[in-house]
């Protein structure tokens, strides 16, 4: 029997591992489980290689809990330990000293190096008991420490190889003597290891066949030649158990310059504001590590569910070792370039379902535009528009370069860029939109969560191209080929009627003009400035410097049209007081279009509505 103190300045070596060695204590069960998971690993290719001899039974491991008793036990079935063995990983603690652990360690969330894993179980345990024999002819060796420097190791009879470690739970951690507790960690932590892992709890009924809790062989460990559809979308309901069918996925597989495996899943997002993060799970070695892989996966893709697996990230994750590990870097710069040339090669194969699925693709695809400017280079490709086709009528999609081709003629500003309109709501500017499509201008929809900054951001990536909302100014952007009729207005019943709408609207700024449109075009039609109206809406959501212009008067022009056979009713009324409550109305039905009508204005114009009903 030896006795002895662990090799290292251990004054202190306790206190630091339960206070710093993890911020959470449920961590523990991962460690002791992956060491576990390690020695069987490592049995299997000693005998691959010939070194370990005989048969190597049943290789599984056990957590075992004894609530009665206080203990929870981890056995395992692989290498084993020898005496000196012992002595080196368990003693030494991986040859540092206190103070120097404390210097590289204190700030880590997670630790996985030198075995110090092992040393968890003191941050739940008042005593950790080990029971070993090794592979290797030699005797089974006991170990027991209370989580002071002094410790025990001697001999003892023991006829199965493997290691039983088994922790004696202090009063402070009474939660880890909770089976569930237990359960959903083993779960959360364990549930793809390679090793099968069976939980008990000492005096419960074991009811039916026995089953591990884990996965041992998870998709993404597999080759994508083995696997169907079916088997891709039977692990996402392993995954996300209530989650819809995703619409397709990616599975990563690199083992050149770095280790990737993993599968990405695009799932449905049928309102913008479902959108969850933090769905994709980060492995190494099928060991969970998090679900906050910022800096692995780029921004735009957080909103991709699945698994990411790669060795090359260590265990003891932290934020500042993420952003500057040059591997981390080239996994992001893969999953990128996988993510889009997986897009364009739908796109390209299959265009009808590429469309289908653009209502889910199109808020990762313009994220990544946004933010990545590899990603945008492919994506300029596979970036489709729907147009705000008429009632009944099929949608059309277009890219850049189709659009651009289809408006070529008619769509061209005074500086010759391209311009693109667009509908942030096609109910609401339905009008507005049968006003340009009646021109043969083409409309898109822009009505998600990221559009408003979408078409700022590419106003500036996109050569020769300016964006311009369906109900803005459509004639001071673009160089009107089809000229206007003539007004049937004399000068001075122009003039009558611009001093009509001549109102005194002190929450906007107004101009009016009056032109010759068609008798069929709107009687009133307002509009704002596109660059204006977008200070506005940036300053409304508290957009920084722009915030000043949320405070600023709206600017709308009304352009009245002479043509309409509303005025040659309106001009001969003889009652100035109905006169100008027509009038009134008119410019309130154009503002009511824009949503400038709002509180009392908007309830004014019902009963005048009313009140001029009752008149006719």
């Amino acid at each position: 029997m030896q006795k002895g103190q662990i090799r290292v300045q251990t004054e202190n070596i306790f206190p630091i591992i339960k206070k710093f060695l993890y911020s959470d204590h449920e961590i523990f069960v991962r460690e002791l489980v992956s060491n576990a998971v390690d020695a069987t690993q490592k049995l299997k290719t000693l005998s691959g290689l010939g070194e370990a001899k005989g048969d190597l039974g049943d290789l599984r491991i056990d957590v075992v809990l004894d609530a009665k008793e206080k203990t929870l036990s981890i056995i395992d079935r692989g290498v084993g330990m020898t005496e000196a063995e012992v002595d080196k990983y368990i003693n030494q603690v991986a040859f540092s000293g206190a103070e120097e652990f404390l210097t590289k360690y204190k700030d880590a969330n997670i630790i996985g190096h030198f075995g110090l894993g092992f040393y968890s179980s003191f941050m739940v345990s008042s005593e950790v008991e080990i029971f070993t024999k090794s592979f290797k002819d030699e005797n089974a060796v006991y170990w027991k420490c209370d989580g002071s420097p002094e410790f025990e190791l001697y001999q003892i009879d023991k006829s199965d190889r493997g290691t039983k470690i088994v922790m004696h739970i202090n009063e402070e951690s009474a939660e880890f003597l909770d089976g569930q507790r237990i359960k959903s960690i083993l779960e959360k932590f364990c549930r793809f290891l390679p090793v099968p892992i069976y939980f008990t709890e000492e005096g419960e009924k074991k009811e039916g066949e026995e089953k591990p809790i884990n996965n041992t062989n998870p998709i993404w460990a597999r080759k994508p030649s083995e696997l169907t559809p079916e088997d891709y979308q039977n692990f996402y309901k392993e995954l996300y158990p209530f989650g819809e069918t995703p619409l397709f996925w990616i599975h990563l597989n690199v083992d050149y310059p770095f280790n990737l495996t993993g599968v990405l899943y695009f799932p449905k997002i049928k309102q913008s504001y479902e959108i969850q993060k933090d769905k994709i799970q980060l492995y190494s070695n099928q060991v969970f590590v998090t679900d906050e892989v910022k800096d692995i996966v780029p921004e735009f893709l957080m909103l991709l569910h699945g698994v990411i697996d790669s060795p090359d990230i260590p265990l003891n994750v932290s934020r500042s070792y993420l952003q500057g590990d040059p591997n981390v870097k080239k996994i992001n710069a893969h999953i990128t370039k996988k993510v889009a040339d997986k897009l364009e090669e739908i796109f390209r194969t299959d265009r009808k379902s590429f469309e289908e699925k653009w209502d889910s693709l199109g808020l990762f695809v313009k994220y990544g535009m946004m933010t990545d400017d590899k990603f945008l280079e492919k994506a300029n490709k596979f970036l489709i528009m729907q147009d705000a086709a008429p009632e009944g009528g099929e949608a059309k999609f277009y890219t850049l370069e189709e659009y651009k081709l289809a408006t070529e003629t008619l769509q061209k500003n005074k500086e010759g860029k391209q311009v693109i309109i667009y509908t942030t709501d096609p109910i609401q500017q339905d009008a507005y939109i049968k006003a340009c499509t009646a021109k043969g201008y083409i409309v898109v929809k822009a009505e998600t969560l990221v559009d408003a900054a979408f078409i700022n951001n590419m106003e500036t990536k996109w050569e020769n191209v300016h964006f311009t909302r369906v109900d803005a100014d459509i004639a001071d952007n673009i160089i009107d080929k089809q000229e206007h009729a003539e007004s049937v207005l004399s000068k001075d019943e122009e003039t009558a009627l611009k001093d009509l709408f001549k109102l005194e609207l002190p929450e906007l700024h107004v101009t009016v003009e009056i032109k010759g449109l068609s008798p069929e075009t709107s009687p009133v039609i307002a509009t704002r400035p596109e660059f204006m109206r977008r200070m506005k809406d940036m300053g409304a959501m508290g957009g920084g410097m722009t915030a000043f212009y949320a405070q600023m008067p709206d600017e709308v022009t009304l352009t009245v049209n002479g043509n309409h056979p509303i005025y040659q009713a309106l001009l001969k009324e003889a009652n100035k007081d109905t006169q100008e409550k027509q009038v009134r109305s008119l410019a309130d039905l154009a503002l009511l279009s824009q949503g400038l009508l709002k509180g009392a204005a908007l309830t004014n114009f019902i009963n005048r509505s009313v009140e001029l009903m009752g008149k006719n």
